[in-house]
């Protein structure tokens, strides 16, 4: 079903009609091959980035729609509810787009995010690495200054769209401790950067994620994003706002989820009678439309604080919490609702369950979540 959306505006209602006709007609035919395959889909993304579905919450004046978070995140989530790995790939390349709208100059701006927020060239977020996934501050991938650019030596880990992506926002080290870090935008073709085999993950099966390999690959100095050893503040900036993508993709996730438990249990009967209609099955599925609805309220609450330009770090790590959690509960739930045949790969659910569980771990783990927000009650 679609969901009931309050909007700001009539434009932003029929952008979000136009990504549910995108989102109908050219992911959800396609995604259970891809998914069952683990193929990537040549394409899809230049045709969301021709219909502007790339670059929505970028200002007008590079090349972005101009729209509120509010209204991104919720374009975000009617992707998701088709095809998770897609939306989690379109909210990566928001997040590695971030640091050259924010920290970068006019001429670096000029020069690369026309091609980006068009979508022609697709990014990818390079921050973990194999001993610093949480502890961004320890990784050890290092940048030295060479003539004319940087020299990069290092092993980088858990990266969405790796070894496709046509760009790759690197956080290197240039110094020690963490004001040691700088951030790169670094060409996929980079000589020197090669990829290992793609992981062999329980979902989003069709989007790679791989580790990244850097040997004595030079790039240019005019790549680096912001001051050197402002790398971690670069990084930190952007993972507030992709902790909201994540929350977003969470909550489309477990609408889905929602809705096919819904449609069987209005189709499927027991004892004479639908089993929406026997009151234990009932009660559950109200439980479960009470946390999607409530997974939406905590990202959008963030959101709206974000395009007021008010802090939102503490809503944003509420949001992740709170809606990968429910996409946990939910995607499990209808499962249930489903029963035997929920455990099977004729229906859906299962594969939901499946991707919501990555959803509590990535942008940071739902235990650093809860510490960010423990620390903001101490202060």
């Amino acid at each position: 079903m679609s969901v009931d959306r309050l909007l700001p505006s009539d434009e932003a209602a029929e952008l979000i009609a136009l990504t549910r006709d995108v989102a109908d007609k050219l992911l959800d035919p396609i995604v259970d091959e891809h998914e069952r395959t683990e193929t990537y889909p040549d394409g899809v993304f230049a045709q969301l980035g021709a219909a502007g579905l790339l670059s929505l919450p970028q200002p007008e004046e590079w090349g972005g729609g101009g729209q509120p978070y509010e209204v991104y995140l919720q374009v975000l989530e009617e992707i998701a509810a088709r095809w998770a790995a897609v939306a989690v790939a379109v909210s990566v390349h928001s997040l590695s787009s971030h640091p050259l709208l924010a920290f970068g100059t006019d001429e670096q701006k000029r020069r690369w995010l026309p091609d980006m927020l068009s979508g022609n060239r697709i990014g990818a977020y390079s921050l973990s690495e194999p001993q610093a996934g949480s502890d961004a501050a320890a990784l050890r991938c290092a940048a030295v200054p060479t003539d004319g650019g940087y020299a990069l030596n290092g092993t980088k880990s858990w990266i969405t769209h790796g070894g496709v992506a046509d760009f790759y926002t690197l956080f290197a080290r240039t110094g020690e401790g963490s004001r040691g870090i700088s951030c790169f935008l670094v060409p996929g073709d980079l000589p020197g950067l090669s990829f290992g085999k793609p992981e062999e993950k329980m979902g989003l099966a069709a989007i790679p994620t791989t580790t990244a390999f850097y040997d004595d690959a030079v790039v240019d100095a005019d790549r680096r994003i912001g001051a050197e050893g402002q790398g971690l503040q670069i990084a930190f900036s952007a993972l507030d706002a992709g902790r909201l993508g994540i929350a977003a993709v969470a909550t489309g996730i477990a609408q889905a989820a929602l809705d096919d438990a819904c449609r069987y249990a209005n189709e499927r009967t027991t004892f004479g009678r639908k089993i929406v209609d026997h009151q234990g099955l009932g009660f559950l599925l109200a439980d479960m439309a009470a946390a999607v609805g409530s997974a939406r309220a905590t990202y959008l609450d963030a959101a709206r604080r974000r395009d007021l330009g008010q802090t939102y770090s503490t809503q944003a790590s509420v949001a992740k919490l709170v809606a990968t959690d429910a996409a946990m509960k939910v995607t499990t739930d209808a499962v249930q609702v489903f029963g035997g045949a929920g455990y099977t790969r004729d229906y859906r659910v299962e594969r939901y369950m499946r991707e919501a569980k990555i959803t509590q771990i990535f942008e940071g783990t739902n235990q650093i979540q809860r510490l960010v927000i423990a620390r903001s009650l101490t202060t």
